[in-house]
């Protein structure tokens, strides 16, 4: 498995896991004033995020200067 592979790969397990903790925010809102540490989850997955995907979206642009 290549690096581009795994990249895309952790993209996507770290949507899922930035999507259940958006949905356990929402759920712990609507009960109770949730814990400082839930509010905060969401954020360390969407960092990472930004950057798998800021990598994916330069890819494909630096693909092409190197066979032209």
């Amino acid at each position: 498995m290549n690096w581009n592979n795994r990249i895309r790969q952790s993209h996507r397990w770290l949507s899922i896991i930035f999507t259940l903790a958006v949905i356990a925010n929402f759920v712990s809102m609507a009960l109770t004033k949730p814990a400082a540490w839930l509010v905060y989850a969401p954020l360390p997955p969407l960092f990472l995020m930004l950057v798998t995907g800021l990598y994916m979206f330069v890819l494909p642009h630096t693909r092409r200067s190197k066979q032209a």
